[in-house]
């Protein structure tokens, strides 16, 4: 399965973000290695339906669907402590685990 973080430059979240996509990977039995992706520009965001900084991609797929316009911007998340710039562990696994599942 290929996995990609992407991101837009100088994000704060950037290398947070691909520790976490390492880890949550590595809890699921995923080994594969994520291949960041830095978007700069607003036609790349419009071509991969890119919906904010950092995003977590499964083939292709974005394990946290927005129905928001794709930009270059920052991205929040929901989590159990409230928004926050990040999904928590628990909740990217589940993505992941269901991408699995479904793979």
């Amino acid at each position: 399965m290929n996995y990609e973080l992407r991101i837009i430059p100088e994000c704060p979240n950037s290398a947070p973000a691909l520790a976490l996509f390492r880890r949550a990977l590595a809890a699921e039995g995923a080994n594969e290695d994520v291949r960041v992706v830095e978007l700069t520009n607003d036609e790349q965001a419009e071509s991969l339906g890119f919906h904010g900084s950092p995003s977590f991609i499964a083939e292709g797929r974005d394990l946290f669907p927005s129905p928001a316009s794709p930009a270059l911007a920052c991205r929040v998340y929901r989590t159990p402590g409230g928004l926050a710039g990040l999904p928590s562990q628990e909740d990217l696994q589940a993505a992941i685990h269901s991408t699995l599942s479904t793979a």
